[in-house]
């Protein structure tokens, strides 16, 4: 009996879970980067552009921009250097604290995601909002938010609600 019980433990639908969302995850962005790389940018460069694009004013302080992906704060600034090397991005001083630094899209930047995101919303499309019911589309975002803020807590700042754009594509 004992012997049963521990195998049990490797059949926990947590287990599962995880591993379905990882694999659904590598599966998608597989797709998504030989796009992207189409367009001379790396995932975290495109994300980075896309965040900005989808910002009031096309800006986001620097720390909002570490919360929001998976880079540090110097991880940032390597981007956000690259990005303003070749004028997708521009640095600006926050008005009200000398301290703070934003990043802002140029309009080259937003031409080059203007020009990526035809191709990128119908790879989404194809192989993932595409294939689920409204109905799953909503409640895996809803759960995936609640996921999503509880173990990044800081990623919605600067940010706006995009439940609704993205149920619409």
């Amino acid at each position: 009996m004992h012997h049963e019980s521990s195998l049990e433990i490797f059949d926990d639908p947590r287990i599962t879970a995880m591993g379905l969302l990882g694999e659904a995850y590598v599966g998608l962005m597989a797709r998504l980067q030989c796009q992207i790389a189409q367009h001379d940018l790396s995932p975290i460069e495109f994300e980075i552009l896309l965040r900005l694009t989808r910002s009031p004013d096309g800006q986001l302080r620097m720390t909002d921009l570490s919360a929001q992906t998976s880079l540090t704060a110097s991880g940032v600034t390597r981007v956000i250097d690259r990005l303003e090397k070749v004028a997708l991005v521009q640095r600006a001083a926050c008005p009200t604290d000398r301290r703070s630094l934003y990043a802002v899209i140029t309009r080259s930047g937003r031409e080059r995601i203007a020009a990526i995101l035809p191709g990128h919303l119908a790879l989404i499309n194809e192989w993932f909002t595409g294939r689920l019911q409204p109905d799953q589309l909503e409640a895996l975002l809803s759960g995936l938010r609640v996921v999503r803020d509880a173990v990044r807590p800081g990623a919605e700042s600067g940010a706006h609600d995009s439940t609704t754009e993205l149920m619409s594509l």
